[in-house]
């Protein structure tokens, strides 16, 4: 597990230890920054279900402005700060140990450019998370959503889906805003599989 791409490529990342947390490939993860690279140099982001800390970190090395880190796990928070600082991107990191509805709930409106939502897969993780975003509007007006789920996943939202694409098992979900208006970068682009 490595940084792909920016000031940090090639730093390798420490895992979380036990089989808890599942990292995102670097396939999966190198096609996900391949297609959001114009809206990450500058953004405000958040990595919500933050694992070992690999995709806000990925942001930061690609010229993200800031980064929050959200992990309430004790042994991935300090994988997350290991990882930060191995990057050489804790100056544009803040970690917070916390509950992903409590920090939403607290986050400032339309604060983010781009949340990285990468929960456990099932349940219903995926679907409250994205009700929290909507429900305390943090998104910017032309920000991105993230999300990572297993194929078979569905999950009820109120956000536009912009794109949709399938690698084996996985599946990565881009949204945005009902009202973001038109993004040339995905006129005509939203069809699933188009990634």
């Amino acid at each position: 597990m490595r940084v792909v791409s920016g000031t940090a490529r090639g730093c390798k990342l420490q895992p979380v230890p036990g089989m808890n947390t599942r990292p995102t490939t670097d396939r999966v993860k190198e096609n996900v920054f391949n297609l959001i690279q114009e809206h990450i140099r500058g953004a405000r982001v958040l990595d919500l279900f933050a694992g070992t800390g690999q995709l806000g970190i990925e942001a930061l090395s690609r010229g993200a402005q800031h980064c929050d880190f959200v992990e309430h796990d004790k042994t991935a928070y300090n994988i997350v700060y290991k990882n930060t600082q191995a990057a050489r991107v804790s100056d544009r990191a803040a970690l917070h140990r916390a509950e992903a509805e409590n920090f939403v709930s607290h986050a400032a409106k339309q604060g983010y450019d781009l949340i990285f939502l990468d929960p456990p897969y099932g349940g219903k993780i995926l679907e409250n998370a994205l009700l929290w975003i909507e429900r305390f509007d943090i998104l910017s007006a032309n920000g991105i959503i993230i999300c990572e789920s297993a194929v078979g996943d569905c999950f009820a939202h109120g956000f536009e889906v912009v794109r949709e694409r399938r690698y084996g098992a996985t599946m990565i979900t881009v949204l945005r805003r009902q009202d973001g208006g038109t993004d040339e970068k995905y006129e005509n682009s939203h069809l699933p599989g188009q990634l």
